[in-house]
């Protein structure tokens, strides 16, 4: 605060802080830069100002350099002696930590070596000189500042070397901090380098979160909790009942000790959802997929994998570890993977594998019509749900589920596949319990053998501490709710299509698709970082950059998630926010991408995709109602009664809410006067008079919008 306060002292004197908003200044100021992170945001840009960036280098020389004069004086020494340290011939990293003046050194040291890296880009020419003022102290006779000044870090930016390259003839020792700052410079150079921002999600104001700074606030608008269910009533109460029971960890791997009645109840119910025999809990999807088709592709002699070229990472990684041969067919082309099926004997084993929502693009795979190509080459098929499951049908369990809508509807919740259903000629099916169900984890479906055998075979399984009961539970919870109440997830439809619709309107290029994924396109690496950081500082809006090797070189987005609980005011701050940024910094429209040709199917003639839902299952719900500022998001009382029930025998029964004991009562008494006035008496007493209580409606959990 004092230096943000110095700052606004200067702003009618720089054309930058004069320029900046008040906001974004304080957000700049309490950020740590990605590149040189003993500085802020802030300041790493001031290290390019041709007036600032010289003063900060040359006021840290002054203070490395006023850290060096003291450092052997008798005052420093009763420093480490009032610390109880007394400085041998050894100085290790926690002893300088004890020293106020070593550490607070070592700290300008390094300041001066983010700032001299910073405010060139000629690191190395520029190192020299800042390093030997630093080493001033480690001569100056302070045992702990010698071993601060000489743990100093690399520069940000080395020469061009190759991997095969080591340090210097004068040592046969291989230069691994060089390789390692080499292969970052590659990242920065191709501008793929990831940035992560600090952003601490509210469990009370969803989808509010704050910054590295708690008192500021920002909307989130890319996080993967698409209904929300991270912070859903029944999902923390059973969340907290479970961990108030068995504690915060696992104790072990599923073999040794973690193995517990609240990860069978989780599987038990991840195979009715799906309708198979049996699933398997990994601590991740990633996981999950990449030991199945490991583990799978190892074992099966012979094994082909024919995998979509748009498929994840982990399926990617999976086939990959098994060492079988793969095919990769373009993306959802039937034709293509009919046409590489034909080259191999039906006796071969096969396994076609590909997701159901790709969630960078939006697309749906053809579930259907590759379960018949399966069929007739005798594939096994693999599907991975993860950006389906608890928003794709009736019960959420996925697209294949939402594929044959009426009679997963008519089934109900019975475990009982649906024979030639979609669900029911899927042979594996895999998905996560960290997106739709706001928890974490991941998990495998299928038949009884089928799952018994990457138990038993899977290192990703075996050889990992299995989930904690609290986390378990908690999932399971929210499964449960979502299996009993389908608003969340139409409302969620809704949305989407008011945010894709009011985007079109003002040609903002959606990248199009027939799910709730939005991804917005930009086309180029350095825009959407800068379109990424211009709504998260001047808007308030994190939207994170999308950028190569998630997706293809000159696709890069902004990858849009729209939950049921964005307010309609959220939603008319995002579009107008959007349509300033693009404008601001000139990015391509639909009208643009179309006189260009098109690119990732914008401007192409092809947006006008018809959505999944339709109309007749979003009001199912009852016509969902989109939320306004300071609404109360509403929680179905039946699916939280359902939730408890499934966990009395572990957890035991919950007391009634204050809330719900008042309806008791006036249910009771109600019944009790209706009873007595219909019997005859023979003595009147008097009647205690009830008072009256507001009983709403449709009776809901309360929680913070």
């Amino acid at each position: 605060m004092e230096k943000f306060s110095s700052l606004a002292r200067f702003k009618s004197s720089c054309p930058f802080l004069g320029g900046t908003k008040t906001s974004t200044l304080r957000a700049l100021s309490s950020t740590i830069s990605p590149r040189f992170p003993s500085i802020s945001q802030l300041t790493e840009q001031a290290a390019n100002c041709p007036i600032m960036g010289p003063a900060l280098v040359m006021r840290s020389t002054q203070m490395v350099a006023g850290y060096a004069s003291i450092a052997g004086q008798a005052d420093v020494q009763k420093i480490h002696h009032s610390k109880g340290i007394f400085p041998g011939t050894s100085v290790s990293e926690a002893d300088i930590s004890k020293c106020p003046h070593a550490s607070a050194a070592r700290a300008a040291a390094r300041m001066a070596d983010d700032l001299a890296a910073a405010s060139t880009t000629k690191a190395p020419e520029a190192k020299p000189e800042v390093l030997s003022t630093a080493q001033k102290a480690a001569a100056a006779g302070c045992p702990f500042h010698k071993a601060a000044a000489t743990a100093k870090e690399q520069p940000a930016k080395l020469p061009v070397m190759t991997e095969t390259q080591t340090t210097p003839a004068t040592s046969d020792v291989y230069n691994y901090d060089k390789f390692y700052a080499v292969e970052l410079e590659k990242k920065h150079k191709d501008q793929s380098y990831r940035y992560f921002n600090n952003i601490n999600r509210l469990a009370t104001k969803f989808p509010i979160a704050h910054t590295a700074s708690v008192k500021e606030e920002v909307q989130v608008w890319c996080a993967n909790d698409y209904l929300g269910m991270g912070n859903n009533p029944v999902v923390l109460e059973t969340t907290h009942r479970a961990l108030d029971k068995y504690g915060a960890g696992a104790g072990g791997t599923r073999n040794i000790a973690g193995n517990s009645a609240m990860h069978l109840g989780l599987e038990r119910e991840l195979a009715t959802l799906h309708r198979k025999d049996s699933a398997l809990v990994f601590s991740s999807c990633y996981v999950a997929n990449d030991a199945t088709l490991s583990t799978l592709g190892s074992k099966l002699p012979g094994c082909v994998y024919f995998s979509d070229a748009s498929n994840h990472a982990s399926m990617i990684q999976g086939i990959r570890h098994s060492g079988a041969k793969k095919e990769i067919f373009k993306h959802n082309d039937l034709d293509d993977l009919e046409a590489k099926l034909q080259k191999y004997p039906k006796d071969t084993p096969k396994i076609i594998a590909f997701e159901s929502v790709y969630s960078m693009c939006g697309s749906i795979g053809p579930i259907k019509e590759i379960c018949d190509l399966a069929k007739k080459y005798g594939a096994l098929t693999f599907l991975d749900e993860v950006h389906a499951v608890g928003l794709y049908g009736p019960r959420g369990a996925g697209v294949a589920e939402h594929l044959d809508w009426e009679s997963h509807l008519m089934a109900g919740q019975t475990s009982e596949p649906i024979k030639d259903s979609v669900m029911d000629r899927i042979d594996i099916i895999t998905g996560t319990l960290g997106k739709a169900y706001g928890s974490v984890g991941g998990y495998v479906a299928g038949s009884r053998d089928f799952i018994d055998m990457i138990r038993s075979y899977a290192p990703g399984f075996i050889f990992t501490t299995s989930l904690p009961p609290a986390t378990v539970a908690g999932a399971r919870a929210s499964i449960i709710y979502q299996k009993h109440y389908v608003g969340d997830r139409a409302l969620k439809q809704v949305n989407v299509r008011n945010v894709k619709e009011r985007f079109a309107a003002l040609d903002i290029p959606v990248v199009p698709g027939p799910s709730h994924i939005v991804p917005v396109l930009v086309g180029d690496a350095g825009l959407t970082k800068a379109a990424s950081d211009k709504l998260l500082r001047q808007y308030g809006i994190y939207v994170q950059a999308i950028n190569f090797p998630t997706v293809a070189v000159g696709e890069e987005r902004l990858r849009v998630t729209v939950t049921p609980r964005h307010t309609v005011e959220q939603i008319d701050g995002l579009i107008a926010a959007m349509d300033a940024v693009f404008t601001e910094l000139n990015i391509n429209r639909i009208s643009d991408w179309t006189k260009l040709g098109g690119r990732a199917n914008v401007g192409t003639g092809k947006d006008n995709v018809e959505p999944i839902w339709s109309d007749a299952q979003i009001n199912i719900a009852g016509e969902p109602q989109m939320l306004h500022d300071g609404d109360t998001p509403f929680v179905d009382v039946n699916a939280v009664h359902m939730v408890r029930e499934s966990f009395e025998g572990l957890l035991g029964a919950v007391g009634l809410s204050e809330t719900e004991r008042k309806v008791e009562t006036v249910l009771m008494t109600g019944a009790v006067e209706h009873i007595a006035g219909a019997l005859a008496k023979k003595v009147k007493a008097p009647q205690a008079p009830v008072s009256p209580i507001d009983v709403p409606v449709a009776p809901t959990i309360e929680v913070s919008a």
